[in-house]
Formats: C-alpha cells, sequence, structure tokens
C-alpha cells in the first residue's frame, strides 16, 4: 500500500527554520522529521510513497537525489574525477515526490497526485510535521473492519501546561503535568483511504483543505470513521516543538519502533 505525505506547506509558525528550508526537512537527530515519518511506516512494512511538495520542494528533491551520498563513506579523487564508496547504509525506500504547487491547500494537492494512484485500491495518508507510536499494522486492519471510505487517527493531545489540583480551601492538592487536553479527540493524521475518496475531492480543489469540505462530506455521509490512538503523538508546529522532539530523541524516541 502506497503513503501520501503532504510536504508542500509554508510552515510559518516555524519560520525561524522554514525559511531555510521546507517543514518536513526540519531535522530531528540529523535526520529530517520526514524520514522519521518514513521510517514509522517502514517499521510496518509500507515503503512505498508519494510525498507532495510545494513551498521549497526542490530540496526534498535534492536530498532524495543525493540520499545515497548521505549516507555513505566517500572518498574524491578531484585530480582524476573519481568517486569511491566505502560504505553505504542502503533504504528500503520508495519515493515519488510531485510538485503540487506552491500555493495549493492540502485537498488540492491530494487530488493533483490521483493519478500517482492508479489501480490502488487503498492507500494511507499523512502530515509531513508528525510522529507518533500508532499501530499501523492495527490501523490498517481497523479500517478493513469497519469497511468505510476513509479513517482517521484520532488523538488526544497533551496540554501545554500543567494543571494544579485544588480543594474547597484553595489548598493545592496536587500536580498533573501536561494532561491530556479535557478528553477532547482531536485529528492526529495517519488515515487510510480507499480510492473512491476522489469522489469528494473533484473540481477545483486548489483552495480547499483537506480538513474541510472532503472530511466533512465524508462525514455527513458517514463514511469517515475514528481509529482511537492512546499512545504517543507529537505535532512539530513551533520551535519548541522541534526541541522537545530533539531532547526525546536522546533520551526516550517513542515513536522509534524501528532498528
Amino acid at each position: 500500500m502506497k503513503t501520501v505525505i503532504f510536504a508542500g506547506g509554508l510552515g510559518s509558525r516555524i519560520s525561524e527554520e522554514s525559511h531555510l528550508k521546507p517543514k518536513p526537512m526540519i531535522e530531528i537527530g540529523g535526520k529530517p522529521i520526514l524520514w522519521h515519518i518514513m521510517k514509522i511506516y517502514q517499521s510496518h512494512g509500507y515503503n512505498d510513497f508519494i510525498v507532495c511538495l510545494g513551498y521549497k520542494g526542490y530540496i526534498i528533491k535534492e536530498y532524495f537525489a543525493n540520499y545515497f551520498l548521505h549516507n555513505a563513506d566517500v572518498t574524491f579523487d578531484l585530480a582524476n574525477n573519481q568517486m569511491e564508496i566505502h560504505k553505504a547504509n542502503a533504504e528500503n525506500l520508495k519515493v515519488t515526490l510531485v510538485d503540487t504547487g506552491l500555493n495549493t491547500m492540502t485537498a488540492g494537492r491530494l487530488q493533483k497526485v490521483k493519478s500517482y494512484l492508479e489501480g490502488e485500491e487503498e492507500f494511507m495518508l499523512t502530515y509531513g510535521d508528525g510522529v507518533s507510536n500508532v499501530d499501523i499494522t492495527a490501523l490498517v486492519n481497523f479500517h478493513r473492519q469497519h469497511g468505510k471510505t476513509a479513517t482517521v487517527t484520532a488523538i488526544q493531545p497533551a496540554g501545554k501546561f500543567g494543571v494544579l489540583e485544588t480543594n474547597s480551601n484553595e489548598e493545592v492538592t496536587g500536580f498533573v503535568e501536561k494532561p491530556n487536553s479535557g478528553g477532547a479527540w482531536i485529528n492526529g493524521g495517519f488515515f487510510v483511504l480507499k480510492s473512491n475518496v476522489f469522489q469528494y475531492l473533484e473540481g477545483n480543489m486548489e483552495d480547499e483543505m483537506w480538513e474541510q469540505k472532503p472530511m466533512k462530506g465524508l462525514t455527513q455521509d458517514q463514511e469517515l470513521v475514528a481509529y482511537h490512538h492512546h499512545g504517543f503523538w507529537k505535532c512539530m508546529d513551533i520551535l519548541r516543538d522541534k526541541v522537545e522532539l530533539e531532547k526525546m530523541w536522546i533520551t526516550n524516541p517513542q515513536w522509534k519502533k524501528w532498528n
């Protein structure tokens, strides 16, 4: 099964780094977060990706064009214009990079990769800025069992602040460090979709968000189900998120399920 990844947005909320590179190329532990996302899928046996490019998409193309060199020991003999590879760490990944437009919204980006999904009965979709220890195998099985057009992974994000617990005398009785956000479930990405989802992407979708008209249409037709993920999930939205992910990578990278 193929996996589509949205990787074309401006990433304006993390402009400290995105002014130089597209958000999915911002590094965690020396590797782009896009690579981490691919490794999550690969750890479950899915290694065929379609990446929707937009803002500074050429940087993503150049990264994969030179991927072999990025992951090898090399000697360059400049006098004789020769290159010798000493050690290479090849990845079992197939990556199709599609220019879906600079200002295209997410629904339009998905619409523009339809031709690369010809013959596919189902495919997966996610965002290029979030990592999780979601069980992709269980997610796919859940999708197939329910038989709906679309499945979204629902998550409960951690709050941004700790919560004080007090009694009637205003005495602090406890402190909860960044609890989940009041029990609310939100869209965590990691979708599984049947190919007939493109009937919700007809007409001009350039200015449409995937989360708006298409997902609302699926909801109205009762063709969208939620797979509830109770484990780790984090989106790299602002610089503080990147810093936190960097610390996690060193101490406890909960999304890392590969060797």
